[in-house]
């Protein structure tokens, strides 16, 4: 059998040259004592057998999930009121503060900040947050910051630094799905405590401390809350505080909305509260200051008697080093976000949101078939429905896919958030859309509500 091999340097031991010419185009002779089958040499090569990875078959957004599988077509005679997207962004109503937009300005046009940072973040910005949070009660130092690219990825890096595949997480219901979503994903076990929605959303503690074995890593407590917008008392935080140090289960406080409560109520972080029980607590600039597109979060480590030791600090430096930090120009910026930023922007935005939600509370209250728990802070209402007054829908999936359909208002089915019956509605839209979202939601409701006393024969009469 004879070949034609065009080489670039000398020939291999074992095939013998019968001449070359001037190309550097070599004339082989092999000798073979196999009859080759070229078939059967191409049916044995290695087939394409690209699979996806067993985390992404296992990550699921359950809000995607279940809002992709419903039939979203609005009523084309009424424009589209979207009230299930926690972006304070979204209707140019609520915008930032100047002072926020120059201290980034002033970062861009510095040209200081457009390379890399340590994966942790630069000691000035990881100072300037541990400044701004530090207390008597629960001092920080730069050195007890991690930042990261939003409070999504302070949870994820918190979840994966405390928790091995096989643990469990104990995770409200209703809650953030996002909870769920990172857990799952990395082999960790879910399990829910639930919230008491007649009790303005307080944590049922027996029910959490029952959900504590010895596969138990942490707690999430989530305050103020999202979806609910309910904000715990001190009172009720000492006993959460109580739950985790007789179980010496370590907690991962979910405090994006803190300080984001409404007048005549006190937000209170929990690691003042507690000496012993170690704590991370993930924060960022997304909603307090109206920037989410922005991704800068951050966790702060509280470990006054050094539980968590030297291995859990280390093992969140590793971990943020696989995407190298959050975005330096906000980094940049951040020292004068957080001390420049005058009191009146908070205050003006509380009381936009305060004054929407007792807009929706009220106007829903009075709707027959329709529960509204009056939140404290956050940017949410939860909705009760009592659905056997509405025969028509299975659920609340049903009835907010048709309540698009029929009167272009969208609120989130609760089951995204593992509570069915019930909806969220997002406060953020401005105060004459929030009036006629109600308005439309009264009407809806007007037609497909069913007395109890009216069954389906005297109905069919």
């Amino acid at each position: 059998m004879s070949f034609v091999v065009k080489m670039n340097g000398a020939l291999n031991d074992g095939i013998h040259s019968k001449g070359m010419n001037g190309n550097g185009v070599h004339h082989l002779s092999v000798r073979t004592h196999v009859s080759v089958n070229p078939a059967k040499l191409k049916s044995n090569r290695p087939r394409w057998t690209v699979r996806p990875s067993e985390m992404s078959k296992k990550t699921l957004n359950p809000i995607r999930a279940i809002v992709d599988g419903m039939k979203l077509t609005p009523n084309p005679e009424k424009p589209m009121i979207a009230l299930s997207i926690g972006d304070p962004t979204v209707f140019g109503n609520l915008p930032t503060d100047d002072t926020v937009l120059q201290a980034m300005k002033e970062a861009i046009d510095s040209h200081k900040f457009n390379g890399y940072a340590p994966s942790v973040g630069y000691q000035k910005s990881r100072d300037a947050v541990a400044n701004f949070y530090s207390c008597p009660e629960a001092p920080l130092e730069g050195k007890d910051v991690i930042l990261a690219s939003g409070c999504s990825q302070a949870i994820e890096l918190a979840i994966s630094v405390l928790c091995n595949p096989g643990d469990n997480i104990l995770i409200p219901r209703p809650g953030f799905s996002l909870y769920k979503t990172l857990a799952v994903s990395m082999g960790i076990q879910v399990k829910h405590y639930n919230l008491l929605p007649e009790k303005s959303w307080k944590i049922d503690l027996k029910h959490l401390e029952s959900l504590i074995d010895d596969k138990t890593a942490c707690m999430i407590i989530n305050n103020p809350s999202n979806p609910c917008g309910s904000v715990f008392s001190k009172d009720h935080l000492h006993k959460i505080l109580s739950v985790a140090s007789r179980n010496c289960i370590p907690i991962l406080a979910d405090e994006i909305y803190g300080d984001m409560v409404f007048s005549g109520c006190d937000f209170q972080s929990l690691a003042p509260l507690s000496s012993d029980v170690p704590i991370l607590s993930c924060g960022g600039l997304a909603k307090r200051w109206l920037v989410p597109g922005w991704r800068m979060g951050w966790i702060l480590i509280h470990d006054r008697n050094n539980i968590f030791g030297t291995g859990i600090r280390e093992g969140l430096v590793k971990l943020s080093q696989r995407i190298l930090g959050p975005c330096t120009v906000v980094q940049g910026a951040l020292e004068s976000i957080l001390n420049d930023t005058p009191p009146e922007f908070y205050q003006r935005t509380i009381s936009f949101l305060k004054s929407n939600s007792e807009i929706c509370f009220s106007e829903l209250s009075t709707v027959p078939g329709l529960n509204p728990v009056m939140p404290s802070g956050a940017m949410y209402i939860m909705v009760g429905i009592e659905i056997e007054h509405f025969p028509e829908f299975q659920n609340d999936v049903e009835f907010t896919e048709r309540l698009v359909t029929e009167q272009s208002v969208f609120c989130l089915p609760a089951t995204a958030f593992e509570y069915p019956n019930f909806f969220r509605i997002v406060v953020t839209v401005p105060e004459d859309m929030m009036i006629e979202a109600c308005i439309r939601i009264r009407e809806f409701c007007s037609r497909h509500y069913l007395p109890r006393s009216l069954d389906s024969h005297e109905l069919d009469q």
